[in-house]
């Protein structure tokens, strides 16, 4: 098993990694050739189905947003526009849990419908656990809570390395530049297999002809993993960074083969600060501690 079989501070097991990587393993994304990826990067589908799996482990490990979800204090929002205050930029985060300004008139969207939307690939028993869990619904934005930003690097990494940090950089720096006591939260999907077939080098030729584009691994993933690292985090308001980062490796060629979970290096180690299972238990402390009296 990968890193979703790392255990929380109470022992529960981490389901979002082995929920992504099953769910990409599945060819969905269809470009105009009628073909069909596991990847696209013209596609939003691995960064949503990565936070889906964020807020899904959340809400199973922090019973303080289960009660405020149940109280219908917090909904999510999805796409939503931040403006830094201080900069006046703005940035579309991919999920945000918030406070609501319509109430339950709002979207009939939930995070259950969500799974569905997504084309999300669970087990019984974390279907069965989404089931308990109370229902987590979308409104309009009101106050942010929780920023998720989830973000990728498949093919070409060392070019990729640029844009890749100033994306993921300048999100923490509009979540808190619009709200310092909003959660920024950080996802980083790096992948590790050797050979990798590009929806862009392949548009009308997958069948007869495809175009390989092959790694250096793992140094290429190495140097990716090693990037994010590189990233600021903040252990207190009032700081710049990230209040929780995760970096998770996985093996997709992208030919329709099934996605791995990748624990060997350049992987976060269990216990790591950038492990899947660390950034939630960070998530679920700092938002028991910062907003108990929400």
């Amino acid at each position: 098993m990968g890193d979703a079989a790392s255990l929380f501070g109470n022992g529960t097991s981490m389901y979002g990694p082995d929920i992504l990587v099953r769910t990409l393993s599945k060819p969905t994304r269809a470009d105009r050739y009628g073909h069909r990826w596991q990847y696209h990067s013209r596609s939003d589908h691995h960064s949503k189905v990565a936070c889906w799996g964020i807020i899904f482990d959340l809400m199973r490990v922090t019973p303080l947003l289960r009660r405020h979800v149940e109280a219908g204090v917090v909904w999510f929002g999805i796409n939503h526009e931040m403006r830094d205050f201080v900069h006046d930029r703005k940035k579309n985060l991919d999920v945000v849990l918030c406070t609501g300004t319509t109430g339950p008139s709002g979207s009939p969207q939930t995070l259950t419908s969500l799974a569905k939307d997504y084309d999300i690939e669970l087990l019984p028993d974390e279907a069965a656990e989404l089931a308990g869990l109370p229902v987590l619904r979308r409104a309009p934005v009101g106050a942010v809570l929780m920023a998720l930003e989830a973000k990728a690097c498949m093919t070409a990494h060392q070019r990729a390395l640029p844009r890749l940090y100033d994306e993921l950089n300048s999100s923490h720096l509009t979540v808190h530049g619009a709200t310092d006591q909003a959660i920024a939260a950080g996802f980083a999907m790096i992948n590790v297999a050797e050979r990798y077939l590009s929806p862009d080098l392949n548009k009308k030729n997958l069948g007869t002809d495809p175009e390989w584009s092959t790694h250096n691994q793992p140094r290429d993933a190495t140097l990716a993993v090693d990037k994010i690292r590189q990233l600021p985090k903040r252990s207190k308001p009032g700081d710049t960074g990230y209040d929780a980062l995760a970096i998770v490796v996985i093996d997709c060629p992208n030919d329709g083969t099934p996605v791995k979970l990748v624990e060997a290096p350049p992987s976060p180690s269990p216990g790591d600060i950038y492990a899947y299972a660390s950034m939630i238990d960070r998530l679920s402390h700092i938002y028991a501690t910062r907003f108990k009296d929400l």
